[in-house]
């Protein structure tokens, strides 16, 4: 499982023949720019899924529900998941949580929509975990992980997410489970795995995305530093007028027609030099607070001085 935000991506996956394409809320993150996942809305959602949808014609598609999709009640929860399949065009749709939504999930999958569990560290509840930290560190608490994984089999999921987990925990629930386990940073027992799509091609590679790479996750290729190469060889061709060349410059005039048009040129360029003139002139005197320095760009006289 991979996840995916757009179109392009979502090519991607298709002719890799990638199985599971997830929408993920991560897409705040990687996509939008927020911090966290917490503030990705429904209708955010539903616009990327859609665009997933449009070019992944081969992978299970999952729409993740947002924060405050599903928590309030599971009336709510099953009318967003609705969204989902008849808007967002997805297969299926993933919940993080335990056993507190076991009543959900059962409620989503009577109304027809297959759900996908998540437990562990479960990034929409960071202000209650104290940050995105690994969950199932001791054994008291890796074994409520393993119920946790029950409670949602028994609800009808058909299958579950394992993120941040020692792999002994992940490999005891995975073993206690019927349906398939997708782990990250969960170790090589489960049943598959799932990586974020910028994480893993190397694309977000300026320092404010780095930081937040996590520390399980295999860099497969390289593409940030191949963006980033490409971007400043534009730059620098423009620059020097190295490109365009005549070589990406293909659209052409008949000999004939081109001599006509400079003499169209020629015919009328005293008339457009003197509008060229009375425009530069406008300009000046329309923007005479900045060539007086009026607004206290530079140097700012001393109090009492008056402005030369």
């Amino acid at each position: 499982m991979v996840t995916a935000y757009n179109y392009p991506q979502a090519l991607h996956l298709d002719l890799a023949g990638i199985d599971v394409c997830l929408v993920g809320d991560s897409l705040g993150m990687v996509e939008l720019g927020y911090e966290t996942t917490q503030p990705v809305t429904m209708d955010e959602m539903l616009h990327h899924c859609k665009a997933v949808a449009r070019g992944a014609q081969h992978p299970l598609l999952v729409g993740d529900m947002p924060f405050g999709s599903y928590e309030i009640n599971p009336e709510l929860a099953l009318a967003n998941a609705f969204r989902f399949i008849k808007e967002g065009h997805m297969d299926c749709v993933k919940l993080e949580g335990g056993q507190e939504r076991a009543e959900t999930v059962k409620k989503i999958v009577s109304g027809g929509v297959a759900v996908m569990g998540h437990i562990g560290l479960t990034p929409q509840a960071i202000s209650v975990l104290g940050g995105f930290r690994a969950q199932g560190r001791t054994a008291a608490k890796a074994r409520v992980l393993v119920d946790d994984a029950l409670a949602l089999q028994d609800a009808g999921a058909f299958a579950l997410v394992i993120e941040c987990v020692p792999p002994a925990v992940a490999d005891a629930v995975t073993e206690a489970l019927e349906i398939p386990t997708i782990g990250i940073g969960a170790g090589p027992g489960t049943t598959g795995q799932v990586l974020v799509f910028h994480d893993m091609l190397g694309m977000c590679t300026h320092p404010h995305h780095a930081a937040f790479t996590p520390k399980f996750c295999k860099q497969f290729s390289d593409l940030g530093a191949e963006i980033r190469r490409g971007l400043e060889d534009f730059k620098s061709k423009v620059e020097t007028d190295a490109f365009p060349s005549l070589e990406y410059s293909p659209y052409k005039m008949r000999k004939d027609e081109e001599a006509a048009f400079k003499a169209l040129l020629e015919k009328d360029e005293p008339q457009r030099m003197l509008q060229r003139q009375d425009t530069s002139t406008r300009i000046q005197t329309a923007d005479e607070y900045e060539t007086l320095n009026l607004y206290g760009v530079g140097h700012v006289p001393d109090e009492g001085t008056a402005p030369s």
